[in-house]
């Protein structure tokens, strides 16, 4: 995550929740853990964790999580919505994960992958760390124009192309790769609201052999 992205969300951590309701809805993680397919007793990372959309339905699946974000702030609000829970929070970049090889089953980020300075060093560092067997599973935005999240929300990609993603997970070494639509879309309006972007949402998914 570049420091723009870094020191905006540390400054909305307490409105996160409320907004990221109105920028996409949770059929986006429903359908992020089916396809993971995660068993009670799992470990699961969930790379950029935010304020712990992500944890709290890998949570009720009966799993443990290591929650990763750059923002310490974020993990604060983690922290105090999920008392006594098998938590462990580590400020960590997806570029750079302070996690041993083949430590996780699964390795999760949602919304995630267009803040990251490089996507392709992410995935192969969320790769290192998944157990052979193990999946991950990527949400994010398709490619658009919408120029102001780059300035309001400090995005540093403007969505991805479905191919390059696929590309990634396969030079990664990921088997079964697919990358399909979740049938839901992230919407967002401009600050001075004269823009509204409405952009599909894809779901990647790769197994580690």
């Amino acid at each position: 995550m570049n420091n723009k992205s870094k020191a905006y969300f540390d400054n909305i951590t307490t409105q996160w929740d409320t907004m990221r309701t109105g920028f996409f809805p949770e059929a986006v993680r429903d359908h992020a853990l089916k396809l993971a397919n995660i068993k009670a007793g799992d470990v699961v990372a969930d790379v950029g964790a935010g304020s712990g959309f992500l944890t709290e339905a890998i949570l009720n699946a009966g799993a443990s999580v290591i929650a990763i974000d750059q923002s310490s702030a974020m993990l604060d609000v983690m922290r105090a919505k999920f008392p006594d829970m098998p938590v462990t929070y580590c400020i960590g970049t997806a570029e750079n994960l302070q996690l041993d090889d083949a430590s996780v089953d699964h390795a999760l980020a949602n919304m995630y992958l267009h803040h990251v300075e490089n996507p392709p060093q992410a995935i192969a560092e969320m790769v290192r760390i998944i157990k052979p067997g193990g999946s991950l599973v990527i949400t994010d935005l398709n490619t658009h124009n919408f120029e102001f999240l780059r300035k309001e929300q400090h995005d540093r990609w403007l969505g991805f192309d479905r191919a390059d993603v696929q590309a990634w997970f396969e030079t990664a070494g990921l088997a079964d790769v697919r990358v399909e639509d979740v049938g839901s879309n992230c919407c967002a309006d401009s600050e001075c609201g004269t823009q509204q972007a409405d952009v599909s949402i894809f779901v990647a998914y790769g197994r580690k052999p």
